[in-house]
């Protein structure tokens, strides 16, 4: 693969999605090259048409008349990487097991980041550092008096966007709490196993992996939280940087049979929080609602409805439904009490 053109992307230094693909790219040995800064301002340099809506990455891939096109979302962006590399896959061959690694890197996509965008932006001190870091990220040699205008810019934009993702003083108890019994199932996890679903990294390590490297690595609040409540976790995050040099095995998926009870212990949290979120989003969004509100772990949670986060359920539920019989039984005997089966009754 040494020999072949480099993938382009497009990212940030403090955007989970970008450290979530860097990982990906580095463990797979596909060739990439990565411009760091604003990925519209990139594509509209090279007169590329930009994806609507445009984020962190953006990745250039050539369409079919081989011309650059950007493209974003991690996770098909992951089903796509398979078919055009071969070798060291993310996906369990099993297919139960791997619908249990999408769901796990669906969870870490879409609620993970809620930790992350909280407490970036909710306790003063993470604004502060944020504020100050992230104009850096996009140019570190950025002249005194435009990297004041942009801090300022950043901080009061953000926060004031807390309330996007539910985050407010009513649900911050919530957060704080998952993230905290987040980290301890992960404690207990990697103390069985050094990955997810068994001793090779699938997608949704590197999901979880991407929000992580700015809870344990760039946010001071969180950062502290891991380090007293999971060290495995903080050190997991340094290790799944760079596994180039793991050389993987089929044998390394632990079958969904033999998976240890920490794994049920993470699909718990999922099932407590991420499960109602999901269920009153894709509600309201069938109602043409703008928000939704239900209570979520003992508090009214209240935020902007995600036409994006409906559809997340009912992917989840069309290769939950594309299973076998026998496929189906396999998952419903692991995630059974997780809570998690209450978001499978769609479709």
């Amino acid at each position: 693969m040494s020999s072949m053109k480099p993938l382009r992307l497009v990212g940030g230094t403090a955007s989970p999605y970008t450290q979530k693909m860097l990982g990906l790219l580095r463990y797979r040995h596909i060739p990439y090259a990565i411009t760091w800064g604003d990925p519209a301002g990139m594509l509209e340099a090279l007169g590329v048409d930009k994806p609507r809506p445009i984020f962190m990455p953006t990745f250039l891939f050539d369409n079919d008349e081989g011309k650059p096109q950007g493209v974003c979302d991690s996770t098909p962006i992951i089903r796509r990487l398979e078919d055009l590399y071969r070798g060291r896959s993310v996906l369990p061959t099993d297919p139960a097991l791997a619908f249990i690694d999408y769901l796990i890197e669906d969870f870490a996509d879409e609620w993970c980041t809620k930790y992350m965008f909280h407490y970036r932006w909710h306790p003063k001190v993470d604004a502060d550092n944020a504020g100050a870091l992230l104009p850096l990220g996009m140019d570190v040699s950025m002249p005194a008096e435009a990297y004041a205008q942009f801090k300022d810019y950043v901080v009061e934009r953000q926060v004031s966007r807390l309330y996007v993702v539910g985050s407010n003083d009513t649900t911050a108890p919530v957060i704080d709490a998952s993230y905290r019994r987040f980290l301890t199932a992960m404690e207990g996890h990697l103390a069985n196993q050094k990955f997810m679903l068994g001793g090779r990294p699938a997608a949704g390590d590197f999901g979880l992996h991407g929000q992580l490297t700015q809870l344990v690595g760039f946010d001071p609040t969180p950062r502290d939280i891991a380090h007293e409540i999971s060290p495995r976790t903080v050190a997991w995050v340094d290790l799944m940087r760079d596994q180039t040099g793991l050389e993987p095995q089929d044998s390394d998926w632990v079958a969904i049979e033999d998976q240890p009870e920490s794994l049920r212990e993470l699909l718990a949290e999922i099932g407590r929080v991420y499960a109602p979120a999901q269920l009153a989003n894709a509600k309201a969004a069938r109602a043409g609602e703008k928000t939704w509100q239900d209570q979520i772990d003992g508090a009214v949670w209240t935020q902007q409805t995600f036409p994006y986060q409906a559809k997340c359920l009912q992917w989840t539920n069309d290769c939950y439904h594309a299973l076998d019989t026998r496929d189906r039984a396999r998952v419903d005997a692991l995630i059974a009490g997780t809570g998690v089966e209450s978001m499978l009754l769609q479709g």
